[in-house]
Parts: structure tokens; sequence; C-alpha cells
């Protein structure tokens, strides 16, 4: 199996743990011998180590000194020199998050970040993340290959189509993989098609040689309301915006910027890459019913991130929110492309217009609130965590019950006994594709432990992405079961936009989630327990 090896930021007293891949299955035995050591309530267990002195600061500077100070303990050297940083956060707990990428001579190590925590005295609390030691070492940064030459290299690696909807983007990186340091071209290449692509390409900077690839594609006062029809028969009052043309009268499209901060929401049709229009507001037509529902489901999702957590669009800046329907023929998925969703009208059989589902709609665009937050990389644990929040805030937003996918199934599917996509409740209530059987139990169903995770191939969903899920997906519903709702998505919704990284796997996943919990409700409190105990009865331990 192919691996990336990373070491993880993660202090205890005196102890800085070994390297790890993204790929193990991690389930080590609660009573082991190695715990975190932890001094007060509001500092992470996880990442604790026991100061000398108060560390008082905040700014990057100040961060990058107290990583310095402390190479050894951390593991991270010249840190800076090696660090660059990403971005500086303060969240509704007043805490601050310094956020850097690893690179080597400027250049960044893919997927290596440390993540420097202060609490709301500006105190130093905690340092969390992952990062390459080898990858200090002296690596000739000077590229053979040009990064139109990668490009075409990648275009070709992927089997992209002769037209693409986007110019594909090109960055100069470091790229473990395999044991070795790279320098590498990442290449993104985004097209639609028969088979759509967001595809990552790694292509080695001074040979032109693929070294890796993988499919992102994460799949499901002019202003007016308008009343339109749903798929299912719902009647939906949408913004769309009313224009005056003087050949064709009063024109109204689905285009919504009635929303302070955020560019629009924005409904095209696939077929002909148009917004959809209409001569009334009221949106009745058959062909609409599909556009009226990605439409509506598109503000809904919005309005939970903004009143919720305070978000602003998927990218917490007001980016606008696209979604295209009617894509394909019978096509059964739906998905996030990096930029926009886009959504097949199913067979009519199996399943239905999926932009019906408003959970499908919030899992698709919480691929797009991931991308700008933590950034999980799309294959094994990390990509696992990536569909799990997705499913996870699909069933906050459509809180009515814990399954995934339940309004957009066909009639040949329910009866056939397929009611959902997913299940948080229940997983193993459906099979796996059976391919994917040999690398599990044997049972065959979708696990809810870590004694049934699937040790699958990436050629196989990634590595798991879609399979290994629906074991945090469980923890999530045994503790939202517990807690609530509510507090479920601000606890994960932290952990998330706080302290992930593009490789955490399971076990971080849990620490994070756990520190959350203790960061808004106190480390003793009644929400934190239950977040450990969820993650206990999964068997993911720290």
């Amino acid at each position: 199996m192919k691996k990336n090896y990373f070491v993880p930021v993660l202090l205890s007293s005196a102890l800085v743990l070994s390297s790890f891949s993204a790929a193990n299955v991690l389930a080590a035995p609660p009573d082991q011998s190695a715990k975190p050591w932890n001094e007060t309530g509001s500092v992470p267990v996880f990442v604790k180590e026991k100061f000398g002195e108060k560390q008082v600061g905040s700014t990057a500077a100040h961060a990058l000194d107290y990583l310095k100070k402390n190479e050894k303990q951390i593991g991270v050297a010249n840190p800076d020199k090696n660090l660059k940083v990403k971005n500086i956060q303060k969240d509704s707990l007043g805490m601050k998050h310094v956020r850097f990428n690893q690179t080597v001579k400027g250049i960044p190590v893919e997927g290596a970040e440390v993540v420097v925590h202060y609490n709301k005295q500006d105190e130093l609390v905690s340092v969390n993340g992952s990062h390459i030691p080898e990858a200090t070492a002296e690596i000739d940064t000077s590229a053979a290959v040009s990064e139109a030459a990668a490009v075409e290299a990648a275009k070709q690696a992927v089997n992209a189509p002769a037209q693409l909807e986007e110019t594909p983007s090109a960055e100069l990186v470091i790229y473990p993989f395999e044991g070795t340091n790279h320098l590498a071209y990442k290449v993104n290449v985004n097209f639609l098609g028969e088979k759509p692509g967001n595809w990552f390409a790694f292509i080695d900077a001074k040979s032109g040689e693929t070294i890796d690839q993988y499919n992102a594609l994460m799949h499901v006062d002019n202003h007016h309301e308008s009343v339109g029809t749903g798929v299912l028969g719902a009647q939906r009052k949408i913004h769309t915006t009313r224009t005056q043309l003087p050949s064709q009268g009063t024109i109204f499209s689905l285009s919504d910027t009635s929303h302070a901060g955020l560019q629009g929401i924005f409904t095209y049709d696939a077929n002909d890459g148009k917004i959809f229009s209409n001569n009334s507001a009221s949106w009745k037509d058959e062909y609409q019913h599909a556009a009226v529902d990605a439409h509506y489901n598109s503000e809904v999702v919005y309005d939970y991130y903004l009143e919720e957590h305070g978000r602003n669009s998927l990218d917490d800046k007001g980016m606008a929110i696209v979604s295209y329907v009617h894509y394909g023929e019978n096509y059964n998925n739906a998905f996030w492309n990096g930029r926009q969703m886009t959504y097949g009208d199913g067979d009519g059989s199996y399943m239905v217009p999926l932009s019906a589902g408003l959970d499908v709609a919030a899992h698709e665009m919480t691929h797009g609130v991931i991308t700008n937050s933590a950034n999980l990389q799309y294959r094994f644990q990390s990509g696992a965590l990536n569909e799990s929040f997705a499913d996870i805030f699909g069933a906050l937003i459509d809180s009515e019950d814990w399954e995934v996918g339940e309004d957009i199934m066909g009639p040949g599917a329910k009866a056939d006994g397929r009611v959902s996509l997913r299940s948080l409740s229940d997983p193993s209530k459906y099979p796996v594709k059976a391919d994917y059987v040999p690398y599990g139990d044997g049972k065959g169903k979708y696990p809810a432990h870590m004694d049934e995770y699937y040790d699958l191939p990436r050629s196989l969903d990634n590595g798991g992405v879609h399979i290994n899920s629906s074991i945090t997906n469980h923890a999530a519903y045994l503790i939202g079961e517990k807690i609530g709702k509510e507090k479920l998505g601000q606890i994960f919704y932290r952990a998330l936009t706080v302290y992930l990284t593009p490789t955490s796997d399971f076990s971080d996943a849990r620490r994070s989630i756990v520190q959350s919990a203790a960061d808004i409700y106190g480390e003793a409190s009644a929400e934190a327990k239950a977040t450990a105990e969820g993650f206990d009865s999964v068997g993911i331990y720290e």
C-alpha cells in the first residue's frame, strides 16, 4: 500500500510520538501506558506540555520563538526557517490559533501543518499538527521541468478531456511519498463530462514523471421572493432576481443576491450552462423542480452555518454558492468538485433527482467548508473523516433523523430495502460493494466499530473514504443521542476549523473533538464525557 509518512506534533510531558501512516488502523487500547499530561481543564489534553512559566504572546513571531526554544521537545527543526504562517484565527471562545505550513527553502511541504494555540489571556496552551522531519534535510529545489510541461503531464495522467471548464492550477511543493521527499508540481485538473474529476496529480519536477495522483471529487431591491415546487412536491419559498427586459418583459432568475456579505446563490442548468430563468415568479414546471430544490437547500445550508457558527459561506469570506442540476444522463450521484455543487437526476428507479435531499446538499456544501478549513486529504483515514464530517453535518442540518439520502431513494431502491444512502445510527443495515468485502471482517456490511475496519487499497474508494467514515459517523450518533444535535454541531465544527489538519487520522479526530467539547463546555462536563465515551464505543482511542 502506498503511504505518506508524517510525525504528529502531539506533546505530553516529555514525549514526541514517532512516525505514523495515515493508512494505519489506530485503535490503541484504553489502558495505554503513555498518558498525556494534563494540569488544568482549559488546556488541550492531547497536546499539553508542562510549562516552566506562562508563555504570553499570541503573535506569529511569539509562536515561532516558542517553537524555536522548544525545538527538541516538539521535534520541528529550525522552525523560524522551515515554517511559514498560513493564517491566524480568533474563535468564538476568544482563543487564537496560529497555523503554519512546513516549508523547505520557501516551498511548502504537502499536508504538513503545525498549529499553536493561545487561550483568551494570550497564554500559549498547546501545539498540534504534523511535520516531515526528513524534509528539513538539504533538497535541491530547482525545477528541471516547466510548469506548463507538468500541467500537460498531469492532464495525460488523469485522462482529462481536451476541453476543460477550468484552467489547471499548479504549485511547486515538497511531496513526501513512499519514504522519499520529492520536489513536485501539485497540479489540480478539474473537469465535468461523462466521468467528472477533481484530480490532484503530483509531477516530479526533475523528471516529469507522475509520482502520485488521486481524484478528490467529493460525491452529494430587484430581489424577489418566488414560490416553486420541489422534486417531491414540497412548496418552496426561494429568493430570485427580477429583471425587466424591453423585449421579453419581466424575467425571474435563480440568482439570489439578497444576503449581505455573500456574493450570491446561483443555480444553473447543466445542459446549457445558464442560470435558470422563468417568466413568472411561480416555478412549477417539472423541469424546474430539481433547480428549485437545489436553490432552496443551498440557502438553508448557508443560513445554518451563518446562524449556528457565524460562518459566511463555504470559505467564511462570502464566496458564491453555485449549483448545477440535470447533470449527465440517469446520473445517480452528486458531488462537490472544489468549486461548485453538481446534482444528477438519478435513474428514476434507484434514485430521484439528488437535489431533492437537504442532507445531500448539506453534505456537498460541507465538503466546501472542509476544503476551506482543515482541508482533509481525500484518501484513507483523512478522507474518511472528510466524508464523515460531510455526513454528520448533513444529518445535523436535515435534523429529522440520522439517515443520509432518505429523500432521494427511488421506488426500486426502496423495494429492495435501501431507504437511504447511509445510516449513522445503524451503519450495518446496508452492505458494501462485493469487491470491498475481502478487506473487512467478512460480513460485508458498513462498519460501526474499528474491529470491522476495511483496510482498503487506494484503488478502491480512495482507501475507504465512504466506507470507514461510518465508524466516526456512528460515534457522532452516539454522542448526539446523549447531548443533542445542536451541541454536537458546535463541538464538531470547532474541531474541524480549529484543530484538524490535512493529514489528521481517526485518533487525531478523537483528541480534537474531545478537546473541543472540553473547550466549550469544560473538561469535567457531561458533554466532554459523552464525547469521549462515543469514541470509546466505536474503538477509537487516543
